[in-house]
């Protein structure tokens, strides 16, 4: 039985949304058994490279294998989609014991290419879609509904599931890992110049990610007035906020897309990263922070006071700058207090959010939906 060969599981991001997490995810897979193929399309802002495994796992690219630049892109990729779904729904009968879906990103016709004859397993990275009406919720709830299991990242999201209708037995938690791939990089990108020139005894506080309203910028901007002997940085790609021109005193901005191999002198610089989210259910920069075991601030908004409650992080409520700023003040103030914070953050990410950890899960989700098959 030792020697039995583990499950092909086919993780399915035709759109990349979110590589990081599919590499480490099928990585750590890979690591303790299972057979892995990585079924995903072009990443739009570059190459994204794999990450090493106990064991080795593939990567078919064969989603949107024409993809044009600009503004093309869209409409290029809504015309290959049915044609690659039916493609790979053919292939997916020969060669996948399980489909586990990260997104699916025409969520109406999704519904009608899922593959049959398998275990469906999508990962609810984002419970109900932010800014979207009701037909767009339904059509989410209606693709829950022809999946086996769906996975959430906190307690949180298996609340919200059962509330939208979805059978408790088939809501499965686990937690989301830490990138501790990022403190492992073969090279690393040293800061950009405007940020390598801040000395090294004025703390940095970091706002990093792409930047939504959701996120919250406003908010940190407002909290930040009055904040002297220290600088916040603003690090990641704009979409649909405006950053202030001046910035405000020390404050600097990033605002461009930040490759793999500029994340670790960015957060190794970093004395806090502040998350002053309106919204979420969980984050990958919450989980960068925690595998470069960093002190954090999060706003009690979806998993992150299950993730505060390990002990790595103070929370605020949502939107409040009043009480952001005096966090923001008395942490600065207190390095004792963040040198506690940034332990228990360390611990976390090793133990708690350990990517072996949550392999075996999926891994002991995987084998039971087969069996039950």
């Amino acid at each position: 039985m030792a020697d039995r060969p583990g499950p092909r599981v086919d993780l399915v991001d035709p759109a990349a949304y979110t590589p990081p997490y599919d590499h480490a995810l099928a990585a750590a897979l890979a690591g303790v058994g299972a057979r892995v193929r990585l079924v995903t399309g072009p990443f739009a802002h570059g190459e994204v490279p794999r990450i090493s495994a106990a064991a080795p796992y593939a990567v078919d690219e064969r989603f949107y294998r024409w993809s044009p630049p600009g503004g093309a892109r869209r409409f290029a990729r809504l015309a290959q989609h049915v044609p690659d779904m039916l493609r790979y729904r053919r292939a997916a009968a020969s060669g996948a014991d399980v489909v586990h879906f990260q997104w699916l990103p025409v969520q109406p016709v999704d519904v009608h290419l899922l593959p049959p004859g398998r275990p469906r397993v999508l990962t609810a990275h984002d419970v109900l879609p932010r800014e979207a009406g009701a037909r767009r919720r339904d059509a989410q709830r209606r693709l829950y509904e022809r999946m086996d299991a769906v996975v959430v990242h906190s307690e949180h999201g298996r609340r919200r599931l059962i509330d939208l209708g979805i059978d408790p037995a088939r809501v499965e938690v686990i937690p989301h890992g830490a990138f501790t791939h990022l403190t492992e990089l073969p090279s690393e990108a040293p800061l950009a110049p405007q940020l390598a020139a801040v000395p090294a005894e004025k703390p940095v506080v970091l706002l990093f990610g792409l930047l939504r309203p959701y996120k919250g910028l406003d908010v940190l901007l407002r909290a930040w007035e009055g904040i002297d002997d220290a600088e916040l940085w603003i690090v990641g790609n704009p979409r649909g906020v405006t950053l202030p021109d001046p910035l405000p005193p020390g404050v600097r901005a990033e605002p461009r897309f930040v490759a793999d191999a500029e994340i670790p002198a960015l957060f190794r610089r970093a004395d806090l990263v502040v998350l002053p989210y309106r919204e979420i259910d969980q984050s990958g920069v919450l989980f960068t922070a925690l595998a470069f075991g960093k002190p954090l601030i999060l706003s009690d908004v979806g998993g992150f006071p299950e993730v505060a409650a390990h002990g790595a992080a103070s929370v605020v409520p949502a939107g409040d700058a009043a009480a952001l700023h005096t966090t923001l003040a008395q942490l600065l103030a207190d390095p004792a207090r963040r040198t506690a914070l940034a332990s228990a953050s360390a611990t976390a990410a090793r133990d708690h959010y350990a990517w072996p950890t949550i392999a075996a899960k999926h891994l002991a989700l995987y084998d039971r939906l087969l069996s039950t098959r």
